[in-house]
C-alpha cells in the first residue's frame, strides 16, 4: 500500500510538472491532458499486450485496481497543470 501511495503521488507530481512546462512552452492550456489520453494510455495498454491471447478480455484481465490508481493520479496531475496555467492567465500573468 505504501508503494502504491508513493507511486500515485510521484506520477501526479511528475505529470503536473511536465504538463506545466509544456503549457508554458507551447502556450496551450489542455495539451498535456490530450497528450496523456491520446498517447500515454494507448502505449500503456499496447506495451504489455500479449498477442498469443485468444481474446481481448484476457489481456485486460491482467490489470488490477493497483495498476489503475497511479494512472488516475497522473491524469489528475495533467488536469491540475492545465487548471493552474488557466488560473495564472486569468490572474494576469502573460508569460504563461
Amino acid at each position: 500500500m505504501l508503494q502504491l501511495f508513493i507511486a500515485t503521488v510521484l506520477f501526479l507530481v511528475m505529470m503536473f510538472g511536465i504538463g506545466f512546462i509544456l503549457n508554458m512552452l507551447l502556450k496551450t492550456t489542455w495539451f498535456p491532458i490530450y497528450l496523456f489520453i491520446l498517447v500515454l494510455i494507448p502505449l500503456g495498454i499496447w506495451a504489455p499486450w500479449d498477442k498469443s491471447a485468444t481474446a481481448t478480455i484476457e489481456n485486460f484481465a491482467h490489470y488490477t485496481i493497483f495498476d489503475y490508481i497511479p494512472v488516475i493520479g497522473a491524469l489528475i496531475g495533467a488536469y491540475v497543470s492545465g487548471w493552474a496555467i488557466q488560473a495564472l492567465r486569468k490572474g494576469g500573468y502573460k508569460m504563461f
